[in-house]
């Protein structure tokens, strides 16, 4: 499905399809089917042309003409589905039936559809309407204006996003100007005082960008915090929710509270406590006048409240108060802004080749010193290798009109947004809009996010084989590197999630209301419309004065392809029964549980036979209904989360199109013979095996990719299945193993694994919260280390020991960008880490206890931006001269995230251990990014110790 040629890019190989044998269709209907394809070919070479022109520059009937055909494709590909998936139904209830007797079946359906179900008479019927638009339209002969070429970025290069320490100008902004009012300065009274600091500027200036940079500075000093966005349509009582989950609050009473309970429970909680809070995009000062009830409890700790909003009025009321100060939002200077562009497009970001100079000058004046704008544009300009040739550079630049300035910032952002926008390809032009389903200010993860534009049809197979997952990463990608999202990156520098910024969200809410491409209800009580040919819904916000359900005016849900709904409209939803071609429904967090007010009944939901996606994350279920099985096209099922979800009807058996199956979090145990059917999979998480019969199922799995496995006891029997299983598994790039029962040892698993599999190539990530020991990995690279030459993430948190030679070892994975390593048990007191290991290393962890001391090497860790020791201090002192002194003065000089160190005080007097925080401060005040610093003292070490949630957690967060 594509907002540029609707229906027909999917539709056209359908149609190819019915023209198979196996149909038997008569020989006047092929033909037809035959002509309708050579038509739609037509057309979608049109509308390709057509969507490579800013709609604002379309010609209003060929505006019409292309808006006419789109809609007609979904019609044409409701019909073609619902004969494929009747026939198909033939086919999964009988399997026993020789090929003739399908034949037989199939003709003796299409001889009893009729009407509406009847295939020849559906397509003679859509010829019809066709050439009704056709003759509207001059069959199909469309003159528009030349349009730019469309910008090619390789889909495998890696987001040059600005980050926030990294945004030009921004370290004189924080430094010069915000940091200064919010400073300790001053008598003991105005020192520990509440100050409230508002940040005020138009859109796409930065100051969510600038209050995160000083959020990430100073949050270290502070014994709690909050970064909490708000948006234009903010609940009260979830923003009150969120500052205390954010906080450190996360009761689960919460939900139930009303806002003067929440105001309570926020007082109570602060009372004696020193917090930063930053409340991000407040368009309402009765919004405010809420929130700052919350912090009138003026605690005297020299706490620090930090306000964003556009609207100076709403800036005014925030600081009020004494003390309290307004800092205006600047743009960039010309020097920054020149920088900001230059980086973005040129080789060398100092340097522009002499014929752009003048036109470089003239664009960056149009985008009047605004991050957003600059960067947006310049993505726009960049190509792959190449830039833009300087025609193209001439043509935008007299598209920008009068330039931005505060008065006009809006529509002229717009406009800048809009150029960008019309230089998407087709396909992310639509991956693009389908982000408009997500409030303002979510944080959108990756791959749910994928799986949800492939299940729509959004991706396309290039080369039959491939990965859909893999080839919406790319878009994905693609997306990130042009600037139109706003990626979220781990400790690994992988984007996990995206953010769109509220302008971009603007333009794509704009858009999509135009082409009708999803209808909204947020709570503004006018996004929703009663058009017949409502596609997609997103409920993301019950309208206050909604006596009654808001679809009774929505004149039919039978078209409606995809529904996405948010827990605070799950009181909304239409029932499952009113929807016929349905192919995505997420109700991700939506309380579905048996003491939710919402009883909503999954019962129904066997009907929905065009299903493909089905998101369940996290909403209290506890059982599957059996007729899940019918959903025979079901390719993404997620139940993550899930905690009281024990088990799977047997009637799974039935997804074999499914790719993904997520049940992390459940406690779920697949029935014999369930596995080795889900023959499309290529993602299996969560999954937990006790039977060693279960095990060699996963061996029929051969298009899997990544599997996340719990082990419910440890035999040997069992480890030796799941070995000669994944031995089979030639596709596996990602490995996860855990075990149910803390009493579990898998040292049989890892000599196992060591012995008898070796990793194929493209094997990029190995994660075990198992204990267990290093052979794995030792005899890996002993038979062969090329195979884990593109091993990026190693994550082993219940380690019996780490030597010095394993330290060289894993120093010497070439692509490692992420290391986890606790340690149970040492006997070396001393671990170098040396200058010539981990060159890539962006997030480095590693916990030996008190037994051991780590030592970095002048040079160390080059390109480390998050650090996780250990301090033994015990061991420290008795090894004399070297004390506390770990090497960090002087290196490590690309941290900026934090920096974690365990002090291990077992047998050490509490003075000595003061000793150790303060040289390891001392070691870290003069690193120039001045990165922020944490201690925990720990008395000694835990032995046998487990991290089961960050294995569980670790593409979310980090450490």
């Amino acid at each position: 499905m594509d907002i540029v040629t609707g229906a027909i890019s999917n539709l056209i190989p359908k149609l190819g399809e019915l023209l198979t044998e196996e149909f038997k269709l008569h020989k006047g209907v092929k033909k037809n089917i035959e002509d309708l394809g050579k038509e739609l070919e037509s057309m979608n070479a049109a509308l390709i042309k057509i969507g490579e022109v800013p709609r604002e520059q379309l010609d209003s009937q060929d505006k019409l003409w292309a808006d006419e055909v789109r809609e007609l494709s979904y019609v044409i590909e409701d019909v073609v589905d619902k004969f494929l998936v009747q026939v198909d139904g033939i086919k999964s209830d009988d399997n026993n039936n020789k090929f003739k007797g399908l034949m037989k079946r199939t003709t003796e359906l299409l001889k009893k559809v009729k009407h509406k179900h009847g295939i020849a008479h559906a397509i003679k019927d859509i010829q019809e309407q066709l050439q009704k638009v056709a003759d509207r339209r001059d069959r199909n002969k469309v003159f528009v204006p030349h349009p730019t070429r469309t910008i090619a970025i390789d889909p495998c290069l890696r987001a040059l996003y600005a980050e926030a320490t990294e945004l030009v100008g921004i370290y004189g902004k924080r430094d010069q100007g915000l940091m200064r009012l919010l400073s300790m300065e001053g008598d003991d009274a105005s020192n520990k005082r509440l100050k409230k600091v508002s940040i005020v500027g138009f859109g796409g200036l930065g100051k969510t960008t600038l209050a995160r940079a000083v959020y990430e500075k100073i949050k270290g000093d502070f014994d709690c915090r909050a970064f909490v966005p708000v948006g234009q349509n903010p609940d009260m009582k979830k923003v009150l929710r969120d500052i205390l989950i954010d906080l450190g609050n996360p009761h689960s009473d919460l939900a139930m509270l009303d806002a003067n309970q929440l105001i309570k429970k926020l007082h109570e909680f602060l009372e004696n406590k020193r917090y930063l809070v930053i409340i991000d995009d407040i368009w309402d000062e009765k919004l405010w006048e809420g929130i700052n009830f919350a912090f009138s409890n003026r605690n005297n700790l020299g706490s620090r409240l930090i306000t964003t909003t556009r609207i100076v009025s709403v800036s005014n009321s925030c600081c009020s108060s004494d003390g309290d100060s307004v800092y205006q939002m600047e743009p960039l200077s010309v020097d920054d802004s020149r920088m900001l562009f230059y980086k973005r497009i040129f080789p060398d970001e100092n340097a522009c080749i002499n014929e752009f100079e003048q036109v470089s000058r003239d664009i960056l004046k149009k985008c009047g010193g605004v991050p957003l704008a600059i960067i947006t544009i310049a993505s726009a300009l960049a190509g792959d290798q190449k830039m833009k040739p300087k025609c193209e550079w001439d043509i935008l630049l007299r598209s920008l009109g009068s330039g931005l300035t505060e008065d006009n910032s809006l529509e002229e952002m717009r406009r800048i947004l809009s150029f960008s926008y019309s230089n998407l390809p087709s396909n992310l032009k639509t991956c693009l809009l389908y982000l408009c389903v997500y409030p303002e200010d979510s944080m959108i993860s990756r791959d749910k996010l994928i799986w949800k534009w492939v299940a729509e049809g959004f991706v396309h197979h290039e080369n039959q084989g491939n990965s859909l997952y893999l080839l919406g990463l790319n878009y994905f990608n693609q997306l990130i590197n042009r600037s139109m999202i706003q990626p979220i990156y781990n400790y690994s520098g992988e984007a996990y999630a995206c953010r769109v910024h509220d302008m971009v969200l603007d333009l794509i809410c704009n858009l999509s209301n135009e082409a009708k491409f999803v209808n909204l209800l947020d709570g503004t009580g006018n996004s929703m419309s009663s058009q017949s040919n409502c596609r997609r819904l997103s409920l993301q916000k019950r309208n206050e004065d909604h006596q009654a359900r808001p679809f009774t005016d929505i004149k039919s849900m039978s078209r409606v392809r995809s529904i996405t709904i948010f827990p605070s409209a799950i009181e909304v939803m239409p029932s499952l029964s009113r929807f016929d071609v349905l192919r995505v429904l997420d109700l991700s967090r939506c309380n579905l549980g048996e003491n939710s007010s919402m009883q909503l009944n999954l019962k129904g939901v066997g009907h929905l036979t065009h299903l493909r996606y089905l998101g369940l994350e996290g909403t209290n279920i506890s059982k599957l209904p059996a007729e899940i099985g019918k959903l025979q096209f079901l390719e993404v099922l997620d139940l993550e989360n899930n905690h009281n979800l024990k088990e799977l009807p047997s009637t799974v058996c039935n997804f074999r199109r499914l790719i993904y199956l997520n049940l992390v979090g459940c406690q779920v145990v697949p029935p014999v013979g369930v596995l080795q059917n889900l023959t499309s999979i290529e993602v299996l998480s969560g999954i937990l095996v006790s039977l060693n019969i279960i095990a060699q199922e996963l061996g029929n799995l051969k298009r899997l990719r990544e599997l996340n496995i719990l082990f419910n006891d440890g035999s040997l029997d069992l480890y030796e299945g799941f070995v000669k299983s994944l031995c089979n598994l030639h596709h596996i790039e990602s490995l996860i193993i855990g075990c149910n029962s803390r009493e579990t040892s898998s040292f049989e698993l890892m000599d196992l694994l060591g012995e008898r599999w070796v990793p194929p190539v493209h094997f990029r990530e190995f994660v075990s919260s198992m204990p267990s020991q290093l052979s794995a990995l030792r005899g890996w690279i002993k038979r062969d280390p090329s195979h884990l030459s593109n091993l990026s993430e190693l994550i082993l948190t219940s380690v019996k020991e780490v030597q010095q030679d394993d330290v060289v070892i894993i120093g010497a994975l070439s692509s490692l960008r992420r290391l986890c390593i606790k340690s149970t048990y040492q006997t070396q007191r001393l671990l170098v880490i040396p200058a010539d290991g981990f060159r890539c290393i962006v997030g480095f962890h590693l916990d030996c206890g008190s037994a051991t001391q780590i030592l970095f090497e002048p040079g160390a860790l080059p390109r480390a931006e998050s650090v996780v020791i250990s301090l033994g201090v015990r061991v420290a002192k008795e090894d004399g001269n070297r004390g506390f002194d770990l090497g960090l003065q002087g290196n490590l000089l690309s941290l900026r995230r934090d920096v974690f160190v365990s002090i291990y005080c077992g047998g050490a007097r509490v003075g000595e251990a003061k000793e150790a925080e303060a040289a390891v401060r001392r070691a870290l005040d003069a690193h120039p990014s001045h990165p922020p610093i944490y201690f925990e003292m720990r008395p000694h070490i835990a032995k046998g110790a487990h991290d089961d949630d960050l294995c569980e957690e670790r593409r979310r967060t980090d450490f």
